[in-house]
């Protein structure tokens, strides 16, 4: 299922049109830059369109503990919608690196004065985590960050590795059921069909400037 909405966008904000399949680094660099390209006019555009539609959605709004991100390298901004949620009372978070397990993330509270500093990556960080850290399974809708993603649910990251890493748990959906997962992005990261590996972790949807789109569990 898709919603759409009426916002109109910019030529630089449309769907990326059908190019034959390529390697996952050539559509990673293809998608970074274009990304990298909007004027900052276009992306509050759209970060302003996707916080209105997504902040709409039944998802959202029955969801009570939600994990964010902070936008790096010219991913989708969230900060609307994480503004949106705190002013709705919702529990907010932001991923952290693992202190104990390699290459997992874990999610720390996020309020309007909780102090930032960059990890090893140079994307901030809650401070202070302590108690406050939450594994994934206790988060009711994850909001991730990708480069590219398709019509089936399949998410193209970075190129790391830690929402895989750190979701891998639901591969066995029999057994596991939450968090539910809503990759972000424009909508011109939407390509017909993406390079998959057996570790890749399927999204329940994915929220664009344009339309919500929803995969069959």
């Amino acid at each position: 299922m898709v919603t759409t909405t009426p916002d109109t966008f910019s030529p630089s904000l449309a769907p990326t049109p059908s190019v034959p399949p390529t390697s996952r680094d050539d559509i990673r660099r293809q998608m970074r830059r274009r990304r990298r390209a909007l004027s900052r006019a276009e992306a509050r555009q759209a970060a302003r369109a996707l916080a209105r539609q997504l902040g709409n959605s039944t998802l959202f709004l029955r969801s009570r503990h939600i994990a964010f991100y902070l936008a790096n390298d010219g991913e989708m901004d969230l900060m609307p919608l994480i503004e949106r949620a705190w002013a709705m009372g919702k529990h907010c978070y932001l991923p952290v690196l693992s202190p104990t397990f390699h290459n997992r993330l874990w999610f720390a509270r996020f309020l309007p004065d909780t102090a930032l500093a960059p990890n090893r990556f140079r994307i901030p960080e809650p401070l202070g985590r302590g108690h406050e850290l939450r594994p994934a399974w206790s988060i009711d809708l994850m909001l991730t960050p990708l480069v590219a993603f398709d019509g089936i649910g399949n998410r193209l990251g970075m190129g790391g590795g830690f929402y895989d890493r750190t979701l891998a748990y639901l591969l066995r959906r029999d057994c596991w059921h939450k968090p539910e997962l809503m990759g972000i992005a424009y909508e011109f990261q939407r390509q017909d069909r993406l390079p998959h590996a057996p570790w890749d972790v399927p999204l329940h949807g994915v929220a664009t400037d344009q339309a919500l789109h929803r995969f069959g569990k």
